[in-house]
């Protein structure tokens, strides 16, 4: 929890419906009643990764992933304020799975800071829920995914590595489900675990 506010995170690599199934977890929570909110994704707001991914210029460096962390971190706190429920598009692990894999051994020092307050932090989580498809990320229009669309399974790996590392509760969404058929498990899921008896 961040304050009184139950913290799900939607995790999984890139292009596996992550976004999608915040907003909609995000509504039908409305739907019932509860105070609930969703982040977005920093990455597609962040002028570093415009740069990278848009207009081609540089690459992937310590200042756009620290940009990308700082957002992140920033972001879930400021929507956490005056909600009961927040649905985050990814966690603070998403982003050092990524620095890890993407960045040079040089950069290993701030790489292992950012996954230190990773580690301390994963108890705002009360709930990880994981996306295990992987639909392709080569999206007509969709220049951000196709950036690293050949490091989906690494990033996948790299992620669930980090996020059993760090104990935190993660719970693997069945594959190939319709995104509403999603939400009602979830929701179901969330219930037997005790997570929204406290909210009805």
């Amino acid at each position: 929890m961040i304050r009184d506010c139950l913290v799900i995170a939607v995790e999984g690599t890139h292009a596996s419906g992550k976004t999608t199934l915040v907003h909609a977890l995000t509504s039908t929570l409305r739907e019932h009643g509860i105070n609930a909110a969703c982040t977005g994704e920093p990455a597609r707001s962040s002028p570093f990764i415009e740069d990278i991914v848009i207009h081609g210029r540089g690459g992937f460096d310590l200042a756009a992933e620290v940009d990308l962390f700082g957002a992140q971190l920033t972001t879930q706190l400021r929507a956490a304020r005056h909600h009961t429920v927040l649905i985050t598009d990814k966690t603070l692990f998403n982003v050092v799975a990524y620095a890890r894999l993407l960045l040079p051994a040089a950069d290993r020092p701030a790489v292992e800071a950012m996954t230190t307050l990773c580690m301390a932090l994963a108890g705002w989580y009360d709930s990880v829920l994981y996306c295990s498809d992987i639909f392709d990320p080569r999206q007509p229009g969709d220049d951000f995914r196709v950036k690293v669309a050949d490091r989906q399974r690494d990033v996948d790996q790299a992620l669930c590595d980090l996020l059993r590392l760090a104990g935190s509760p993660l719970t693997e969404i069945p594959a190939a489900l319709s995104t509403s058929d999603r939400v009602q498990w979830i929701l179901t899921r969330l219930a037997e675990d005790g997570l929204l008896t406290a909210l009805s």
